[in-house]
């Protein structure tokens, strides 16, 4: 499960966040103890410890005395607002630069796009495909 391109304790607190997100773990849902993390991953309590406290200092989990550690309430739409600003920041401002250089219009990105994400939910695993309102997929390409 864990690699060595980060430290463990940051690895188990991502893989705690993308259950949240993936609704794997839900608000008000109890997780594994430090103690239960430890042993069924084989660490040091004291990482999984860490991880568990880095998430409680961000507000995705809380402490119940004596019982254990809860998912937040608002922690789900808390991580997808963080990730959608990041989205932004991370992806399409890149792609819209590298658009830009290319002489692409952004109305072309935006129409593969929808065609990709409507190929998807036609249940086409590449989203491509000619249709009435976009006749090819490569964005910026005109027709013969």
């Amino acid at each position: 499960m864990f690699d060595e391109r980060s430290p463990i304790y940051r690895q188990i607190a991502d893989q705690i966040r993308q259950d949240i997100v993936t609704g794997a773990l839900g608000p008000d849902e109890q997780v594994m103890s430090t103690n239960q993390y430890a042993a069924f991953h084989r660490i040091n309590p004291a990482t999984a410890a860490k991880a568990f406290q880095q998430l409680v200092d961000e507000g995705l989990l809380y402490k119940r005395r004596g019982i254990g550690m809860f998912v937040a309430p608002g922690a789900p739409e808390q991580l997808r607002a963080e990730r959608r600003a990041r989205f932004v920041d991370d992806v399409l401002v890149p792609v819209a630069a590298e658009a830009e250089r290319l002489g692409i219009p952004i109305d072309d990105v935006v129409d593969a796009l929808r065609a990709h994400a409507a190929g998807r939910s036609n249940g086409r695993a590449n989203g491509r495909g000619a249709g009435p309102d976009h006749p090819e997929t490569t964005p910026g390409a005109t027709n013969p």
